[in-house]
């Protein structure tokens, strides 16, 4: 399936991410189907995903669709946290565990731990602006932190009370039956309260040792993720979901939230530059084009950010040495041939 770019009165989140095995369980608890595994990418722009859950929910028309993805969420979901999870020997461990690693899985938000004498609460906040995350989206975090609980504690087990910031938006006892418990709508947080109790029992883990290599690894991806080796590839996500006329390096340094001269020093030391970026991007965009619309070469250049037909024409010969019109028949001979061109 085609992965939307987004969705209506979608709010921009640049260079926020969300795991590709996230965003496929989301997919395939909608119906959408498993094509979204053809991304190719291991993370997609928030947008993206954001897009996705719009088509969700339009095409169910189910306004508890956050709470369905949430109830049928598996370790896979959630990528090498669902791992680290699984190897915790208490509740307390996962929660913590999910308040380090979550951002593995989505950049949109953060999960935070509030230990009481005798209850508890695990918290997600979103960080993307008012208005990005639709209800469902934050439902489906919260449901689902339920849902990985279990995985420890037991498909029996159930938190004390869950609470939503948002309006009830369908029958709360849909609610209350899947999580166990009382639910409350137009609350302070978004949270799980927990007994302390719970979060301290102990289980068996199997492997100690396989527990502590997935802890490294999803340290080493949280390295990569939130380091300065991580901004180029940020920015390379960002560039591929947004129109690129008009694009400048102001709006990169709001994406990678560094100063003017901080970011051109990371870019530097990671071999590259914003130019560099800025025409690798304007190039995979220009082909895409070329191969998939029949939109005029003008049309083309503009919509890569380039001043008109003349300027795309000398930027191709440098980027594929041949020009735009060669390389689109070229291309369309090859598809048509059934093998693709040279």
């Amino acid at each position: 399936m085609d992965i939307p770019t987004s969705g209506p009165g979608a709010v921009p989140a640049p260079g926020v991410s969300v795991s590709l095995g996230y965003a496929s369980a989301v997919a395939d608890a909608g119906g959408a189907g498993p094509d979204l595994l053809l991304a190719g990418d291991r993370r997609l722009p928030f947008e993206a995903v954001r897009g996705l859950w719009d088509r969700v929910i339009g095409a169910s028309g189910d306004p508890a669709a956050g709470l369905r993805v949430g109830a049928d969420l598996r370790p896979p979901a959630l990528d090498v946290l669902g791992h680290v999870v699984l190897g915790c020997a208490t509740l307390g461990e996962a929660a913590e565990a999910a308040v380090r690693y979550h951002r593995l899985v989505s950049e949109a938000g953060e999960i935070a731990l509030v230990r009481g004498r005798t209850l508890s609460r695990v918290v997600y906040r979103p960080t993307v602006a008012p208005g990005a995350m639709r209800p469902q989206q934050v439902e489906a975090v919260v449901v689902g932190m339920v849902s990985a609980a279990r995985w420890l504690a037991g498909p029996a087990w159930t938190p004390a009370t869950v609470t939503f910031t948002h309006p009830c938006g369908s029958e709360r006892l849909g609610y209350e039956r899947v999580l166990g418990c009382p639910v409350a709508f137009g609350a302070a947080d978004n949270a799980l309260t927990v007994p302390t109790a719970d979060l301290d029992l102990r289980r068996v883990v199997v492997d100690q040792g396989l527990a502590s290599l997935q802890r490294a690894y999803a340290d080493r991806l949280l390295a990569d993720l939130t380091g300065p080796a991580a901004v180029p590839q940020r920015l390379r996500r960002w560039l591929a979901g947004v129109p690129l006329e008009g694009v400048g390096f102001a709006d990169a340094q709001a994406t990678s939230r560094l100063g003017g001269r901080a970011l051109r020093r990371v870019l530097r030391e990671h071999g590259t530059s914003w130019r560099v970026l800025l025409d690798e991007a304007r190039h995979t965009r220009a082909r895409q084009l070329l191969e998939t619309t029949d939109l005029t070469t003008d049309r083309v250049a503009r919509a890569v950010g380039l001043s008109g037909a003349a300027a795309l024409g000398h930027a191709f010969v440098r980027w594929q040495g041949v020009s735009p019109g060669a390389y689109r028949r070229t291309r369309r001979t090859g598809a048509a041939g059934g093998a693709p061109a040279s």
